[in-house]
């Protein structure tokens, strides 16, 4: 039997890093977010987080960024938890007003990213410093962590996420280290918080969860969320179909180099949920899509397979 949504804990599963949707003249195009949302939803995802890099959200205003946000917690509307960021500020005071407005909009939790507490050339200590300060500046509500690589990484030391997990705050961390052994020493620090670790990487994912990670928040749910749905809730109860799946899966995310996040339009606006593949963070002209269109459709041929093979 699958865990399904009702028994998975409120804070694990798959949670895809939303695309943002632009037209031609790179204002949001709403109808085609709902589409999206839908998308997910209809896929059996666990909850969505908004805001995010794939979201594009370094090319947005603060005003833009609420608009977003907001605009996901309504059409959502209760049918699966939000999480969103939106933290890309530099100065700590400006980071607060984000984080405020972010928690206003009605999230499960405010995500903070960990390139934005410490510039490249400062040391851990400064990042945490700036970690607690943010924590106590920002109200009640529940926050996470996003290892993001833009502008560039900062992983997380063992430190920081010992005090995330014993503050109580913290719900949510997008782990983007690539390394099992990382993850599982990270999973040891977080047992038994509320803290809840979701792994990023494709080629990582199934050991992450045979050593307690919490499921799934990666670029590559924009593809094919349902077989990452699959994988976090039947890996323990069909564990030979998990690993093939796995592989297929492993190989499948290299496609995530493939000019992403323009790839990921382009392939939804084939299935028809987007207009366009427009990207503000990629201008037309300033990406190859030779292999797109075989791409796309060996993509949507594996995803039709893998369901078959699963049997979904």
């Amino acid at each position: 039997m699958s865990a399904s949504i009702s028994t998975l804990d409120r804070h694990s599963g798959v949670w895809p890093v939303m695309l943002t949707p632009f037209r031609d003249n790179l204002e949001i195009d709403w109808r085609s977010l709902e589409r999206l949302i839908d998308w997910y939803i209809a896929s059996g995802v666990h909850g969505l987080f908004a805001n995010c890099q794939s979201s594009e959200m370094f090319f947005l205003s603060d005003k833009e960024s609420i608009e977003l946000t907001r605009f996901i917690v309504a059409y959502a509307d209760g049918r699966v938890p939000v999480v969103a960021s939106g933290h890309t500020a530099d100065s700590c005071s400006q980071q607060v007003e984000q984080l405020h407005a972010i928690a206003d909009t009605g999230v499960e939790s405010a995500i903070l990213i960990s390139n934005r507490l410490a510039t490249a050339d400062q040391p851990d200590e400064t990042a945490l410093e700036n970690l607690q300060r943010l924590t106590e500046a920002i109200p009640e509500v529940a926050l996470g962590v996003y290892e993001c690589p833009y502008p560039y990484k900062r992983l997380l030391t063992d430190a920081t996420i010992s005090w995330c997990a014993k503050s109580g705050r913290y719900t949510f961390i997008k782990d983007t280290c690539c390394n099992e052994e990382t993850i599982k020493r990270r999973l040891q620090l977080v047992a038994g918080t509320p803290l809840h670790l979701l792994n990023a990487n494709a080629q990582t994912l199934l050991g992450s969860l045979k050593a307690g990670g919490h499921g799934y928040s990666g670029v590559m749910a924009n593809f094919h969320p349902a077989l990452y749905v699959w994988l976090v809730e039947n890996w323990q109860a069909q564990p030979e179909k998990a690993e093939m799946l796995a592989e297929i899966l492993t190989v499948s995310a290299l496609s995530e180099y493939l000019d992403y996040p323009v790839s990921a339009k382009d392939y939804h606006r084939q299935i028809g949920t987007f207009e366009s593949r427009i990207c503000r963070s990629r201008p037309i002209g300033s990406f190859d899509d030779l292999h797109f269109p075989t791409t796309i459709a060996q993509m949507q041929s594996l995803s039709a397979r893998c369901k078959t093979l699963i049997g979904l």
